[in-house]
Formats: C-alpha cells, structure tokens, sequence
C-alpha cells in the first residue's frame, strides 16, 4: 500500500483539512497539537507519532554518498528524500535498495513518476504544496494506484458440494464496483477474485459493499502482498481489491460475518499452478471470468475460465517465508 503524506509546515489549517479529508496517511507538521484538534492522524513531528530522526529520515540526494546514507537510514525507519533537479536516477538506485523510501514531490506528475519507478514505485510520497487543488488530485492518484497485480486466467478443472461449513462475507466501507474483487485461495501459492454482491437478483438486493469471500480457513490477499486467513478479519484491516485489469486498490472492513452455510469446492489450473477454493453454494457468489464478466457458482462449468493470480507459495503469519512447505 502506497503512503500518501503531506508536508505542513510551515501550517496552513485550510491545507490540513483538506489534506485530512483526502485521506492524507501522516502529516508532516512542527506542532502535533494542531492536528490533534482536526482529526486522528498520524503526525510527524518532535512531539507527533512518529518523530523525525529517529522514525522517519529526510535526505537530499545529490551524490553517491548521500544515495548511501539514505539506503543505512532506510534500516531504521523511513526515509524522505529529495533531488536538487528531481532526476529519476536517484530514485531507481533507492528503491532497488529499499522499500522504505518516501519520494519528495510536488505534484502529480512527480507523484505519478516516483510511485511507478521500476515498476514498483517509492513506499509514498510526501507532498509539498500550497494549492488544495494538487493535495486532492495526488491522493486520488495515490488511492487509485496502489499497484497492479498479474491476474491470469485459469481453467475450471472441477466444481462440487462439499457439504457444510463456515463461511466469511467481507462487508467493507466502500462500495465496490463490477468487474472488481477480493484475491481468495486455499493456498498461499494460488488465488481466485471473488466478485462483490453488485449485480441484481430476484432473491435479494444489491450489496456492491461485500464479498461474499469464501470459508473461514482460506487466505486472504492484503495490500502490502501479505495474506490473512479470512477468520482473522476484523473491523479496520485493510484488504486487497483488485480489478479484472489487474489494478490494484484497497478497502477498510467494517465487518465480518462468519455464518454456516453449505459449501462447494472450485478447482482450477493456468499453466503457472493449481487454485482451489471453497466457497458458498449459492446464486449469489461469483468469479470474475477471463474478460472481466461476473460468473455465479452454479453456472461455473468445466473448461470455464476464471480470473485469478499465484504467489510464492509458504506462510508464516502471513508473510511470504523461505522453507520447505506442502499445501494441498
């Protein structure tokens, strides 16, 4: 998940408020207090959350060795850096070297270009301006391009009842949209996107907010690439939502509902490895197919082609580990 933060100083309460109600995640403020009289935010500043020079760094790049102290500071927290001339070369060096670099920007062409760099882009921005107009369009940049992830499609190989179980709706705090869904699986190593409730039926009304995700022992794609057993969820996570197009975002839970229903089990192949997953057994629950198309359970056949992507398979609460691991 790409951080957004804004840097206030010196303070402007006008900027603030806007900042804030952009979903600004830190601001960058020389008194803490100020904000505190807004909203909870994360501040950085001497008397804030998180406090500069010990937890977040600010460097200016204008050498190798200045390129190197940034990289040793990134071992301890975050690191804000700045280019004279705002070249991308000095970026690419960092984020080969780090994860925890916060590009410097002063608007959304920067912006765009900072959190693309190598394809995986700085950790955030923080920007620097005077124009309320520039703090919303680069956190509607920042909200809408969280990342991509390489969806692929996989061929239905089985569908079946399984019997009962306990299985997880998702209910979020955004309203989700057609073709967009939540990465499931079984395993660590493949998952499937599984459609939100956004389409009509006879039965029951619409809820574009929740997925309908799956039983409570599956895995649960998260924003930073860590997964969560659906089980696990609980008011304020953030969970992956991805688009058939492979654009990446993320949502806020504001519930979970676990209830026993009955259950079938989806199993699928791609030429890069095997997905399973079981879900309800219900009209309502639907994969996205290979062109972005909502597909219900109970139509899914043999030979059908579902949106889904694999991972590196092997968990350790929920980061990706290097040992020896079986799942099936």
């Amino acid at each position: 998940m790409k951080r957004f933060w804004v840097d206030l100083r010196p303070w402007e309460s006008d900027l603030a408020t806007t900042a804030i109600e952009s979903g600004a995640d830190a601001l960058v403020v020389e008194d803490a207090g100020r904000v505190r009289e807004l909203a909870r935010v994360t501040t950085i500043a001497p008397d804030g959350d998180l406090m500069p020079g010990e937890d977040v760094f600010e460097v200016t790049i204008t050498d190798k060795e200045s390129e190197d102290e940034a990289v040793r500071l990134a071992g301890r927290g975050f690191v804000i850096v700045r280019t004279q001339d705002w070249t991308v070369i000095p970026l690419e060096n960092l984020v080969a070297q780090s994860d925890r670099i916060i590009a410097a920007v002063r608007n959304r062409e920067e912006a765009a270009v900072a959190l693309t760099v190598l394809e995986r882009g700085v950790a955030g921005v923080l920007l620097t301006t005077d124009d309320p107009a520039v703090i919303r369009d680069v956190a509607s940049l920042v909200s809408t391009g969280r990342g991509n992830v390489a969806l692929v499609p996989f061929t239905v190989t089985g569908i079946r009842p399984v019997g009962m179980g306990d299985r997880v709706c998702v209910d979020t705090c955004s309203l989700l949209a057609d073709g967009q869904g939540m990465l499931v699986g079984n395993t660590s190593s493949a998952f499937l996107l599984v459609h939100p409730e956004t389409l009509e039926n006879p039965y029951v009304a619409p809820r574009p907010f929740r997925v309908n995700a799956g039983a409570v022992h599956a895995y649960i794609m998260l924003p930073d690439g860590k997964t969560a057993y659906l089980a696990d969820l609980k008011v304020g996570d953030r969970v992956m939502v991805a688009e058939s197009a492979g654009k990446a975002t993320d949502a806020i839970v504001g519930r979970v509902k676990i209830e026993r229903r009955p259950l079938l089990l989806v199993e699928a192949e791609t030429g890069e490895g095997r997905a399973t997953l079981v879900l309800q057994n219900a009209e309502t629950i639907r994969l996205v197919g290979e062109g972005g198309e909502a597909v219900s359970v109970v139509d899914l056949r043999e030979g059908d082609r579902i949106l889904g992507c694999t991972a590196e398979g092997g968990r350790h609460f929920g980061m990706p580990v290097q040992e020896t691991i079986r799942e099936k």
